[in-house]
């Protein structure tokens, strides 16, 4: 097999859990080949460089094996190498989000409840 389509690919090499989620992720534009994106249709080839989107956080991989069926991570992982400095700035990105954490969740349990609200407004009325 030579080729097969970018979103049975996506599926096989275990990028998304479903073929209809790696064609969703084709149609946002969430998966490019050479800076362009692609429609689910596109024939993907050894030797194609893709870059993919998941969760704001970019693998650029190089296509190293073809296959149509979903098998064993093991397997999978073999369908494709990521490039290094994917992964440098894969662990780049990691280290900032250790150093740096979002403020939002720091928070232990979310929005204050109607009775956490009231409690609050009784502080705030013995001034």
């Amino acid at each position: 097999m030579e080729s097969t389509r970018i979103d049975k690919w996506l599926w096989a090499a275990r990028f998304f859990k479903t073929r209809s989620l790696a064609t969703e992720a084709v149609n946002h534009g969430h998966v490019l080949m050479g800076q362009q994106a692609l429609k689910p249709s596109k024939e993907v080839r050894v030797g194609d460089v893709l870059t993919v989107w998941q969760a704001n956080i970019s693998h650029e991989v190089v296509v190293q094996g073809i296959s149509e069926q979903r098998g064993p991570a093991p397997v999978a992982q073999q369908l494709y190498t990521e490039t290094p400095e994917s992964l440098a700035q894969r662990a780049q990105a990691a280290e900032h989000r250790r150093l740096n954490p979002e403020p939002a969740h720091t928070l232990e349990h979310g929005r204050p409840t109607k009775r956490d609200r009231r409690a609050l407004e009784k502080t705030w009325g013995d001034r």
